[in-house]
């Protein structure tokens, strides 16, 4: 199957199924010497961990990472990183009344156009359990990049109707509660949104933010590998995500060049940029401002109550899908975004260093070696 890697310098492939024995990825091209342990990778995954709160899915999965390979010693060496994540809670008894029933919303009737054959075990390498491994990946990609003074954090800024509001903008305060919002008040009244949503069995959408900090300016392929587009093909593969927008985003077309256009402004001989409407990205380049991004989440397509689908045969049935299911993705998925964001700057941080005789002279010219 085609497209399961990510990455040109800084690569990555997932692989694995929902319902097989492990999921997980392999990492190529990560520089050696960056010290990366277990650890970091766990404090990643629990962030996604299945289970973790009353607004999760209650699949039973521990999501231990294990580095298989590539890391020796604390450090990584230079050669692939290997991480497995074994399954120890799937139920594929739960799909069993379906299987041959095309789920609204999901990948099931595409994959079975296109391959004739479909793992109908939750969705197979269409489930939103494979990004484990892109999560796995982005905090070794997190630790090469925080070597630069490179942050990169997402949160939850709505679920529904329910949105944060900046006056009372905390980032402390989306690690506080499970819908990883940075706002308390917005917290409380998405919880009961959701709630509300559970007792019927429905789901509930969201949006993510992502801001990445430190970033110089100049990183990014002009023409098809612009910064933005490569950030926004990573966020975009993520299974749940439909929309991406950078600073204003949309609301740019409401408004006249004039107001649009980030003005500069030259002081202490940096040369800085006078709002940040574009996101941190123009031309397709990083102009050294925080790149802002905004995701966003569809409601989770598993669903209680019945819905009309077609099953294998072409026949029109009713559905209702049983199960463990998140009643909203949007705060599980934050740290997908984030994980995808930092592996694209990742990339683009490797590839940007053989772009000037400069940068090379500098690297290959010490007196002394490497």
């Amino acid at each position: 199957m085609p497209g399961s890697i990510f990455g040109s310098a800084f690569k990555i492939t997932t692989w694995g199924e929902s319902h097989g024995r492990a999921i997980g990825v392999v990492i190529d091209g990560c520089p050696a010497g960056l010290p990366v342990s277990e650890k970091d990778l766990q404090r990643q995954l629990d962030r996604r961990r299945p289970g973790s709160s009353e607004f999760a899915s209650r699949r039973g999965e521990i999501d231990k990472a294990e580095i298989m390979s590539g890391v020796f010693n604390g450090l990584t060496s230079g050669t692939p990183i290997c991480v497995v994540i074994f399954n120890g809670d799937a139920r594929s008894r739960d799909y069993e009344k379906i299987k041959d029933a095309f789920r609204p919303s999901h990948a099931d009737y595409g994959y079975f156009s296109k391959y004739g054959f479909r793992d109908y075990r939750g969705g197979g390498r269409s489930s939103g359990r494979e990004t484990a491994g892109r999560v796995a990946a982005g905090a070794v990609a997190k630790l090469m990049l925080e070597k630069l003074d490179i942050t990169v954090n997402a949160y939850v800024v709505s679920i529904g109707s329910a949105e944060i509001s900046r006056d009372n903008f905390n980032i402390d305060d989306a690690a506080k509660n499970p819908l990883a919002m940075p706002d308390m008040d917005a917290y409380e009244r998405a919880a009961a949104l959701v709630r509300g949503a559970m007792s019927k069995g429905d789901s509930v959408g969201g949006v993510v933010e992502c801001v990445i900090t430190g970033v110089p300016p100049g990183l990014g392929e002009p023409v098809f590998d612009k910064l933005d587009a490569v950030i926004a093909h990573a966020v975009m593969s993520v299974g749940a995500v439909k929309g991406v927008e950078f600073g204003v985003g949309f609301g740019a077309a409401k408004k006249t060049g004039l107001e649009h256009n980030d003005q500069l402004a030259s002081a202490d001989g940096q040369i800085k940029k006078l709002s940040n409407n574009a996101g941190g990205v123009t031309g397709g380049l990083s102009d050294g401002s925080d790149i802002v991004f905004r995701a966003a989440v569809k409601p989770t397509p598993s669903i209680s109550p019945p819905q009309k689908t077609v099953n294998e045969s072409g026949e029109n049935i009713e559905i209702k899908i049983e199960g463990r299911h998140d009643p909203v993705i949007a705060p599980r998925a934050a740290v997908v975004v984030e994980s995808m964001a930092a592996l694209a700057v990742a990339d683009a941080v490797l590839r940007n260093a053989s772009a000037t005789m400069n940068n090379l002279t500098k690297l290959y010219n010490q007196k002394g070696g490497s």
